[in-house]
């Protein structure tokens, strides 16, 4: 910024002068030749200019330090005109547009003087001047669209949008990447280098520094740098935009087997060492029969003269109630498995039983879907009847034949009515056959029973424990006791002689089940 005149007794201009490095700036004279124009019309117009502000950044966005440094000397009345190129060099934003009609507003700034744009503080002008800055933001916004649906479109053709990577070049001829001949080679050779797991990504730098290639010297920076080179998909021939990856038409210089291998050994050092964690499946489970504390785990480690070390888990109560004194003992974690798979085969299902219920399903399914169309159906020829007597209440008001008080006490109704209808009809569609899901996989679940107990996978027994039992499995004793909850104790109290079928089917009961009564004393499977 230059001082050029700082005279009280004339009215003073600020000259201000701005270029930036967007697409929308490239027809804009530099700021050289702005500046060389605007004193001379300074000159010509016998203006006299208090000082010059002179900026290199975007008007797209508020917050430029010169802009804002100017208009605030024009609130201290340092200056009360401004001289520059056209508006669009003022602001290209809503915001800055504003504070520049405000300060007309109040009277601080009283003159805007432009070689090819006339304005004077006048209701017209103010508002010509809002036109020309609502059309530079909207030049703005239509070319960063533009821009935008231009890069997409590009990008559909397979070709990058940016800069080309490491090994390319930006061809300005038309618009594409070409391999770099001179340095692609020792790309490749990096690639190639580290994928033999022998060199560190710093070393890959070093070695691309060595034969000539600017890299950082800082060697973090050097790290990042390479890490982002070899994970970089375009040298194979893809390209990544916006977090996508699409299908590139350049030329690649690497197979893809390179680049997976090098991918492997990137993963197989960013895997941090971490101490190994023993489970401890049955956590969460159970809770102690005595004091109702949870059930916690322990490791045990028995280590042998020759080196060989067991490992041993037991599950023992917390021992954090308030109000007693729990000593209940610990268990291995093999006794409490055998325990937990007996009560599980207690709660199985039957293969035949439940080939039998899924066959059912089937049959239920097919009858709720035919009595669900007729039921649909009926609601539906009701919801029209009423449409259609609606149609006839408001031809029988049009032609004056019900007054209109009637007129709305029985369209109130009618509408009541058609409403209820259509939410009978979606309820119904969308509770008709909701059970037959749920069912199913509790069917499935219960079959597979016996399986879950026999297999040696800890996690999926705790999983299905905890359906059959809920959170009332207990441990005292090193005894595990519990009973099954909701449709589970139904197997449980049912013997094998005993029949699961009701009488109209097996859709959630509303009846009694089809079976006689036993005596106490009868045996339960």
């Amino acid at each position: 910024m230059t001082n050029i005149v700082n005279n009280p007794n004339t009215q003073k201009f600020f000259l201000y002068a701005r270029k930036s490095t967007d697409v929308e700036d490239k027809q804009i004279l530099s700021i050289e030749a702005q500046l060389a124009e605007l004193r001379e019309f300074a000159k010509r117009e016998n203006l006299v200019v208090a000082e010059e502000f002179v900026e290199k950044q975007s008007a797209k966005i508020q917050g430029r330090p010169v802009f804002n440094k100017m208009l605030d000397y024009i609130e201290k009345d340092r200056a009360s005109g401004i001289i520059c190129w056209h508006p669009d060099r003022l602001a290209r934003n809503s915001m800055d547009g504003g504070k520049i009609i405000y300060l007309i507003d109040i009277g601080k700034l009283k003159s805007l003087k432009c070689p090819q744009f006339w304005f004077e503080p006048t209701p017209q002008g103010k508002f010509m001047l809002a036109m020309a800055f609502g059309q530079s933001k909207y030049f703005v916004d239509a070319l960063s669209e533009n821009t935008k649906r231009g890069l997409r479109q590009k990008v559909r053709r397979g070709e990058m949008p940016g800069v080309a990577p490491l090994g390319y070049i930006n061809d300005s001829r038309d618009k594409s990447i070409k391999i770099n001949k001179k340095i692609s080679p020792l790309v490749v050779k990096a690639f190639e280098m580290f994928a033999t797991g022998k060199y560190r990504l710093y070393q890959i730098g070093d070695f691309l520094a060595e034969n000539g290639i600017n890299l950082p010297k800082a060697r973090c920076a050097r790290i990042d740098k390479m890490n982002l080179v070899l994970k970089n998909p375009f040298y194979y021939g893809h390209f990544r935009y916006l977090g996508e990856i699409h299908e590139g038409v350049h030329k690649p210089i690497i197979t893809k087997k390179l680049f997976d291998e090098v991918q492997e050994v990137l993963n197989g050092r960013s895997k941090q060492w971490t101490k190994a964690r023993i489970s401890k499946p049955f956590l969460g489970l159970l809770k102690c029969g005595e004091c109702g504390m949870a059930i916690t785990g322990e490791i045990k480690n028995k280590y042998y003269k020759n080196g060989k070390v067991d490992i041993f888990k037991y599950y023992r109560c917390t021992r954090k109630s308030k109000f007693h004194n729990c000593r209940q003992p610990f268990i291995r974690e093999e006794n409490l498995d055998f325990q937990i798979s007996t009560l599980i085969k207690k709660y199985a299902l039957r293969q035949d039983w439940a080939s039998k219920m899924l066959k059912r399903l089937d049959k239920e399914k097919i009858d709720l879907a035919q009595s669900g169309h007729r039921f649909v159906f009926e609601k539906q020829e009701e919801v029209r009847k009423i449409s259609s007597k609606l149609t006839i209440l408001l031809d029988s008001y049009l032609d004056q034949e019900v007054d209109k008080e009637s007129y709305l006490s029985k369209k109130s109704e009618l509408l009541s009515q058609k409403k209820k209808m259509e939410e009978q009809i979606f309820n119904f569609q969308q509770t008709n056959d909701s059970w037959l899901g749920p069912m199913r996989s509790w069917i499935n679940e219960a079959r597979t029973a016996t399986q879950v107990a026999e297999s040696a996978d800890l996690q999926l027994k705790k999983v299905l424990a905890a359906k059959i039992f809920g959170s009332d499995l207990f441990l005292e004793n090193k005894k595990v006791r519990g009973e099954g909850i909701n449709v589970w104790s139904a197997l449980r109290a049912d013997p094998t002689d005993r029949g699961l079928e009701r009488v109209g089917g097996i859709e959630p009961p509303s009846k009694a089940w089809k079976a006689p009564i036993l005596p106490l004393n009868h045996t339960r499977i």
